[in-house]
């Protein structure tokens, strides 16, 4: 049995005296494609969620948010690892509470968004 299902929808005017039919067929190939067109959401919901949180680091530091602050020391601490391999590209120095430009974490940033584009690019490969 093929995977195949057929929908045949009826439309009847007012009068009764014409009937329209159309017929529409689907295959199995909708269905790999929505498992790839979720594979891809995926990707992309992990990397918002992570850009989002770089996002709210760079603001936090560019306002100055002093780390003694529980929700400031959140975003730090959940945001350090992600950021920390780009800490090297420029000078770096451990002053919170100062208002700072993290050029950094905007490298970061465009890099976690490059590296989102191009799994999603390969998650969504096989299709035409």
């Amino acid at each position: 049995m093929s995977d195949e299902t057929q929908e045949v929808n009826q439309t009847t005017t007012r009068v009764g005296d014409t009937v329209s039919q159309r017929t529409e067929t689907k295959d199995s190939g909708q269905k790999a494609d929505h498992k790839v067109n979720v594979a891809e959401r995926a990707v992309w919901y992990v990397a918002g969620i992570l850009l989002f949180v770089l996002g709210l680091r760079f603001v936090l530091s560019l306002l100055g948010a002093n780390r003694s602050n529980g929700f400031a020391d959140f975003v730090y601490s959940i945001s350090h690892p992600f950021v920390a391999p780009f800490f090297s590209l420029f000078n770096y120095n451990l002053d919170y509470g100062v208002s700072r430009f993290e050029i950094f974490t905007l490298v970061a940033m465009a890099v976690y968004a490059a590296v989102a584009f191009g799994i999603a690019k390969l998650v969504t490969i096989s299709r035409d």
